[in-house]
């Protein structure tokens, strides 16, 4: 691996300082993911920046780590091959991409429930009341017809945010795995190289199960695999394009 680029080296140190900084905020007591986490539209946290914040925010030591040794690990080596310009917008493109599948996610375990409750006789007034309550207290009511399970559902689509920099992460490594295909890679407690594009893809499509069946085979039960895969689509849609249309067809490996 060659040297780290400034680019990365920066977004490694913003991270690392939003890290520390809520972990100091948290222990008085103040709680930035209110501020800077992604929350779901409709909750009175949400705020329009989140949409780039909540990229640098992390749920836990475990969770920055990995997330900064992938960016270490493959960032400086796309930034070679596209140049600063084209891997900030890869970068922070994937992390978009990733939020907005991830909320298209949660609006389609949110709208069905909500307008159960909506044709059960609740208003949108009592509605903002019973969120509001499910803040407050933790509790929530169930009307007939409507099942535990697709309440929780809805509740956890409204009060759960989304953190980190899984998503535009996931754009570079998936642009990594197109650019260099047949690249061997070794992963930890496996001595074989595996090819870049087994190994990226195979990770992929255990995203892709772990999203449609809520079985997390890789990671803990409550990661964003929609947001996952949101970064990875938008990182293999933008190498795809320009690999397409580079009219430098020298710089592609």
């Amino acid at each position: 691996m060659g040297r780290i680029t400034d680019t990365v080296k920066t977004l490694l140190i913003i991270n690392v300082v939003f890290f520390i900084g809520s972990e100091l905020l948290k222990s008085k007591g103040i709680d930035a993911n209110a501020l800077f986490a992604l929350w779901f539209p409709k909750h009175p946290n949400f705020k329009i920046w989140q949409l780039l914040t909540h990229m640098f925010m992390h749920g836990g030591t475990t969770h920055i780590f990995f997330n900064m040794f992938a960016l270490y690990m493959f960032g400086s080596q796309i930034e070679n091959s596209l140049g600063q310009t084209k891997f900030l917008f890869l970068y922070f493109s994937a992390g978009i991409g990733a939020a907005a599948l991830q909320l298209a996610s949660m609006y389609y375990s949110f709208l069905p429930t909500y307008d159960l409750y909506l044709q059960q006789g609740m208003s949108t007034e009592d509605m903002t009341v019973f969120f509001q309550e499910v803040i407050q207290t933790g509790r929530y009511r169930i009307l007939d017809g409507i099942s535990k399970e697709a309440a929780i559902s809805m509740i956890d689509a409204f009060t759960t945010p989304m953190v980190g920099a899984s998503g535009a992460i996931f754009g570079v490594v998936v642009a990594f795995g197109v650019l260099y295909p047949n690249l061997p890679l070794m992963i930890m407690f496996i001595p074989v190289p595996i090819k870049a594009k087994y190994l990226i893809g195979g990770y992929v499509l255990l995203d892709l199960y772990a999203a449609l069946t809520g079985n997390n085979i890789i990671g803990p039960a409550n990661t964003a695999n929609w947001a996952h895969l949101g970064g990875a689509l938008i990182g293999f849609l933008t190498i795809w394009y320009w690999k397409k249309n580079s009219f430098n067809q020298h710089r592609w490996h």
